[in-house]
């Protein structure tokens, strides 16, 4: 096939799908993967190009590229997902196509991509797992563990219909994914991608795709463990409630509990009495737990507030339930009823003349009075805080597309 085949789109010129491939050292597989695009662009009439986002190649890709008929943009920045990033700001066509360059994916049938696109699908992932996955084509590790997990937590914590998070070919609307202003620059921007899809409510969609070895002499630029926790860790500090407010939520209730009863008496289990040294733990333990859920409601305050998240009904109640008056409020009678106990147990003390209290029965005064000036004392500075952040007042960021058309 010769580059008059499916010529270089010319400046100006949006063609409907631009097939971008990130590359670094493809010398092995990309005019392969090329020749097979621009095959299928010829065979089905489709008005596209393919773009090659290289990553500083040592080995002659870019050249190869440019002489197999492909445009090629070069990307200083390193990583995965910044050349996928670039690849899609330069990118001319209204869909695009991104796939690995490997020849791990058949590039020569791209239909369905088409067609979900053209029927307004505005994120179409591959799926291995319904297209099948040719014998060594994946890892068992990433087969059985790796992807499963990942994917089912994204499920979990993001309510995304993928059942396939990491698929390296999928298809969507250049607008829709750019306005979503994806920053990360590694191998997790494939988790960012479908995380800011979902969160936006874009028409996400999968399709059946195969998987089968790559053609590359050399080991994968994919990292088992060092991508996967990249890929988990970015996921979990994507969603706060997951990550700080359930788990808080969860040790605050056990332990407020774990407090009540050792305030009362010590607990004997078996040979084991838990006395006033497990109350302090206890204690301790609702000051965590009480920290780790605010983290979690700063910390999607403040994503709404930036335009990170959307709006949900949990947020929307959240902002008609709190002011800072009311915030401060709570705040004042939790002290309060703090003082109050420390007043009691200062009265205990003066009635003994100032002298030697039973530790066992002091504590049981004291502990509650700490607890409600600790948490008191929170709830006015988070009411502060929540109130500095103007939940309602920050405007959302602007796109870089926006930023890029001035």
């Amino acid at each position: 096939m010769t580059r008059a085949d499916t010529a270089t789109p010319a400046d100006g010129h949006e063609p409907e799908l631009t097939i971008l491939l990130p590359c670094l050292n493809e010398a092995e597989t990309l005019v392969t993967c090329i020749d097979k695009a621009r095959g299928w662009l010829a065979l089905a009439g489709v008005d596209g190009e393919v773009l090659v986002a290289d990553n500083g190649s040592t080995d002659g890709s870019p050249e190869l590229a440019d002489a197999a008929g492909a445009r090629v943009v070069q990307v200083p920045v390193r990583g995965y997902g910044a050349a996928l990033r670039r690849g899609i700001d330069e990118a001319r066509g209204r869909y695009v196509v991104m796939a690995d360059a490997d020849d791990s994916y058949d590039l020569s049938d791209l239909d369905a991509f088409i067609d979900q696109l053209r029927d307004g699908g505005e994120l179409v992932m591959g799926n291995r797992f319904r297209g099948g996955i040719a014998p060594g084509a994946m890892p068992w590790l990433h087969r059985y563990i790796g992807n499963p997990v990942l994917s089912r937590i994204g499920r979990l914590f993001f309510r995304s219909p993928i059942r396939d998070f990491h698929c390296g070919i999928r298809g969507f609307d250049r607008t829709a994914i750019a306005d979503l202003g994806l920053a990360t620059d590694g191998m997790e921007f494939a988790s960012e991608m479908v995380v800011r899809a979902s969160l936006a409510h874009l028409d996400i969609r999968e399709v059946p795709t195969t998987l089968r070895p790559d053609g590359r002499s050399r080991p994968p630029h994919l990292r088992t463990w060092r991508d996967g926790w990249r890929h988990l860790r970015f996921l979990l500090l994507y969603s706060p409630r997951w990550l700080f407010f359930i788990p808080g939520l969860v040790l605050f209730l056990l332990s407020t509990i774990a407090t009540v009863v050792l305030l009362i008496h010590s607990v004997t289990i078996g040979s084991a009495t838990f006395d006033v040294a497990a109350l302090l733990y206890a204690a301790t333990g609702t000051i965590i737990g009480a920290q780790a859920m605010g983290f979690g409601v700063y910390c999607r305050v403040y994503a709404g507030a930036r335009g990170l998240w959307g709006p949900t009904r949990a947020l929307d109640r959240f902002e008609r339930a709190f002011s800072l008056e009311r915030g401060l409020l709570a705040g004042f009678v939790v002290v309060l009823a703090g003082v109050v106990v420390a007043i009691i147990s200062v009265n205990r003390w003066s009635d003994a003349g100032f002298g030697q209290l039973d530790p066992r029965h002091q504590v049981r005064t004291v502990v509650p009075a700490m607890l409600g000036l600790v948490h008191g004392s929170s709830l006015v500075l988070g009411s502060f805080g929540l109130s500095v952040l103007g939940i309602k007042t920050s405007p959302p960021p602007r796109t870089h597309r926006e930023d890029a058309d001035g």
